[in-house]
């Protein structure tokens, strides 16, 4: 049995254990690997690809289903008397580099690739040829027998050398993260209201089916013009990625909700703030504010936090905070706090949190100085 941990919980563990190698290389031999269990299409690889990039370290991604043995052990070259190995070129070569290694679809690779691989994830070592350098962290990622994918065994050798954790798909942290990458807020906000189509496995997995990956193709697509196709044809592609009956749902809620007010013009002070009744109108208005907010000129951005409050002032608790969570998110860390100060420090604040504070307290810990922690 694996311990089931969520994204946020997994990219600790796992920036933990990058500042622990770049503090004491020393350790390389010590920590244990990590092995992240979960169905396909919930992010692992992409989890650890995040991680890489917030902490500005190498990302090498070994798919071992794709891979002959050659490709990790090294090509070898009868040399005079003698064979030489010639290995593979990705190995990270510099001794002060840092990384994460990722061997994912370790579950689904045969046994003698998993052989194969368990010299570099035990010892970090290919025989004399290759040493892996210190600052750089191995982790494995692989499906479970019960999801329906290829899944092989791995060895008690193997098993017992990792530390084990199962990803648990959670909407909200998906939300987040989308909303940071900038995809399409349509699909977030049908997720938001409709949270049981984010992730499941029941029905045709053959076919197209509703996971955080699919998702984030559906957003993709429409970022990148898919809503410009007739509408057969975009029904068809949302289906193929998500499923029929996902995909129904979806188009559908896109077609309810497209009548919003005017959310620039509310900003902007060209409209009196006006709030939708219906629910799925709520969550795309609440969903689509914060993305309006931090748009346009930068002069216009004080006159555009005045028109936020003003629009919170007509929305119930719930959506203000949920709102007001988003607004503060941003795609890096300065931006989030840079966003958090503007908004809890507004003079209009006191008042939002007079009306919308009960909520918001049970969303968000803050700390002494009254900022998120």
């Amino acid at each position: 049995m694996t311990t089931t941990a969520a994204p946020e919980q997994i990219k600790q563990i796992l920036t933990h254990q990058v500042a622990l190698l770049d503090g004491q290389p020393e350790l390389a031999h010590e920590l244990p690997p990590v092995m992240l269990w979960g169905p396909p299409g919930v992010g692992k690889s992409t989890l650890v690809r995040d991680v890489c990039h917030e902490q500005g370290i190498q990302f090498i991604d070994i798919r071992l289903s794709q891979r002959e043995p050659v490709d990790l052990r090294g090509l070898p070259v009868p040399k005079d008397d003698h064979v030489d190995w010639l290995i593979a070129g990705e190995w990270p070569r510099d001794p002060e580099s840092r990384g994460i290694i990722l061997f994912d679809e370790l579950t689904a690779a045969d046994r003698s690739m998993q052989v194969a691989a368990y010299e570099m994830i035990l010892d970090r070592r290919l025989g004399d040829l290759y040493s892996l350098p210190d600052k750089w962290l191995v982790v494995g990622a692989g499906n479970r027998s019960e999801d329906h994918a290829v899944s092989h065994t791995i060895s008690s050798a193997l098993a017992n050398r990792f530390c084990h954790l199962e990803l648990e798909p959670e909407l909200e942290t998906w939300c987040q993260w989308a909303s940071r990458q900038g995809l399409h807020p349509d699909v977030i906000a049908f997720l938001r209201f409709r949270p049981e189509c984010f992730f499941s496995m029941e029905g045709e997995l053959e076919r197209g089916w509703p996971s955080p990956r699919s998702w984030t193709r559906v957003a993709q697509s429409l970022i990148n013009g898919a809503s410009r196709l007739p509408e057969e044809s975009l029904s068809l592609m949302v289906q193929g990625l998500v499923g029929q009956g996902a995909g129904t749902e979806f188009l559908a809620f896109r077609r309810q909700s497209s009548d919003l007010p005017d959310i620039e013009a509310m900003l902007l002070g060209r409209a009196e703030p006006r709030f939708p009744e219906r629910a799925d109108q709520r969550y795309a208005f609440a969903t689509a504010l914060p993305q309006y907010l931090w748009q346009g000129p930068k002069e216009q951005q004080p006159q555009r936090v005045d028109g936020f409050f003003r629009i919170s002032e007509a929305m119930t608790s719930d959506f203000a905070t949920l709102a007001m969570l988003d607004a503060m998110d941003g795609p890096n860390a300065s931006s989030r706090e840079r966003r958090a100060e503007t908004l809890l420090g507004h003079r209009r604040f006191a008042q939002w949190s007079q009306q919308h504070g009960a909520v918001f307290s049970r969303h968000v810990n803050l700390n002494t100085d009254g900022y998120p922690a």
